[in-house]
């Protein structure tokens, strides 16, 4: 397991993470869009343009896919292709400022990507949909299903995610301290580029442990998405993956969640995450793998797919 002390000292390194919002139910916002066959883009009410994907059959029970930080739906390629074959319909989307979504200067927050997922499930009116997020993506699937969910969320899905709370505060004593995170902004700032590279080809996907088998396809891959969005978005994004406090999120959450993350996660500690999630939780089931990273959906495609599905059949 992963000392609290390794995690701070992994200073840049533990860059990769998750994110935050408020609670209360709201009404699904206005849109506008602009659609290219089975992708398209959403225009939110405050005009930013959410790109997405939508692929698989129409008839399909929906999966929508929230990514990490600085990522984009890129990152849930090996996912999507898995549940097409399986006979699922399968949307993924950049958030805001990430991949080929507009670069705004404002709305970098919990709040505003949960009403932009809002935006793009009742543009393709999604019912009975499994919602699936990663780290950041996690913190945005939480705060969505929790703010819009009623009547169109049939599932949870949360994996290395960040809530209930990254930062440490008095309700929340073993969270990481506020230098971590701004180690974080001061490395994005100083060179972006490097700053990316050493959390892929370090602690993300665990290529930093002892003999693990690093892979450059991997680390080049989530360099690229990271580098495609906007500096001003990943910068500001630091503060709602690591600030929001998902508690009353995860109260009120009434459908079936499952809470999947590696013990060896050396960006959002398993025990202060998914152990806390999963007591707040009304329907959990939490599984935390022995010796698996953050990155485990990638690394570990094959079993992360594996357990998915079965909690999609149950």
């Amino acid at each position: 397991m992963t000392s609290r002390r390794q995690i701070m000292t992994g200073g840049v390194s533990l860059a990769a993470a998750a994110a935050a919002g408020s609670n209360a139910a709201a009404t699904e916002p206005d849109i506008g869009s602009r659609t290219t066959g089975d992708s398209g883009y959403v225009v939110t009410k405050d005009g930013v343009h959410i790109f997405y994907k939508d692929w698989g059959s129409r008839d399909g029970q929906p999966l929508v896919f929230h990514h990490g930080w600085p990522l984009s739906s890129d990152d849930w390629d090996t996912q999507m292709l898995f549940f097409m074959e399986a006979g699922y319909r399968v949307i993924a989307h950049d958030r805001r400022g990430h991949g080929r979504s507009s670069q705004v200067r404002d709305g970098h927050d919990m709040d505003h990507y949960a009403a932009d997922v809002a935006a793009i499930v009742k543009h393709l009116d999604l019912r009975n949909t499994v919602h699936i997020g990663h780290s950041t993506g996690g913190g945005e699937a939480t705060r969505y299903t929790a703010k819009f969910g009623k009547d169109r969320v049939a599932k949870l899905v949360l994996i290395g995610a960040v809530p209930p709370l990254m930062l440490k505060t008095s309700a929340n004593p073993d969270g990481l301290p506020i230098d971590v995170f701004d180690g974080f902004r001061k490395a994005l700032a100083a060179n972006r580029s490097q700053f990316y590279f050493d959390v892929a080809s370090g602690p993300f996907y665990g290529f930093n442990r002892e003999g693990a088998a690093s892979s450059d396809a991997m680390i080049q891959n989530w360099w690229r998405q990271g580098m495609t969005g906007a500096a001003n978005a990943h910068y500001l994004g630091i503060k709602a993956f690591s600030e929001t406090d998902f508690t009353e999120d995860l109260k009120v959450i009434s459908v079936p969640t499952l809470v999947l993350h590696g013990d060896d996660d050396q960006v959002v500690p398993v025990a202060d995450s998914a152990v806390l999630s999963a007591k707040l939780l009304k329907k959990a089931t939490l599984k935390i793998y022995k010796g698996l990273p953050h990155g485990m959906a990638t690394t570990h495609a094959d079993v992360i797919n594996a357990d998915i599905l079965d909690f999609l059949k149950a």
